[in-house]
């Protein structure tokens, strides 16, 4: 018995409803991040967008790729932005009027071609359905007994060295204000 594939209705699934979920929570959180006027509220948004995107991966099966983004982005990254916000004591520049509509007509046709050329090479591909997908095997287990057993020393020194990039940001911006 031979079922047409289109005849098949297509069936509300949970990774389907989180990767909707997922891509909204992206979508939105990017566009306030990229539409704040506060640098602390763009930070706020892109919290969210890092997060989600730690979601894709989580999709993906990729768990490893997951917890690296929020280590790296949200907690080490996104952690530095907002030291180096609340660090600073500079005022708020004034706003520039008259020039505003400039940039965002610039900005809504780089989107428009960017998206143009997205859209195309999304349709135009070759795209192969693939029949039998098996579970990737994940090698996290192996990747952490390294990094404590033979990688612990340069994991350290990473951590030292960012550690004492933040706190010699932190003493030339003490060393200012006074």
């Amino acid at each position: 018995m031979n079922v047409d594939p289109a005849s098949i209705p297509v069936s509300w699934q949970g990774s389907n409803l989180a990767f909707w979920v997922i891509t909204a929570l992206v979508l939105l959180s990017a566009a306030g991040a990229a539409m704040s006027r506060s640098i602390v509220q763009a930070a706020f948004c892109l919290f969210f967008t890092l997060i989600g995107m730690a979601g894709y991966y989580v999709l993906l099966g990729s768990g490893f790729l997951a917890i690296t983004q929020i280590v790296i982005y949200v907690g080490g990254i996104l952690v530095l932005l907002m030291f180096g916000i609340l660090l600073t004591n500079r005022p708020l520049q004034r706003e520039q009027k008259g020039a505003g509509w400039l940039y965002l007509a610039a900005g809504v046709i780089g989107a428009l071609l960017l998206f143009g050329v997205l859209a195309r090479i999304i349709g135009t591909g070759p795209w192969v359905e693939v029949q039998n997908l098996t579970e990737p095997k994940s090698e996290v287990h192996v990747l952490g007994r390294l990094l404590i057993t033979k990688y612990l020393l340069p994991f350290e020194l990473a951590g030292m060295t960012l550690l004492l990039c933040l706190i010699g940001a932190a003493y030339l911006v003490r060393r200012r204000e006074r």
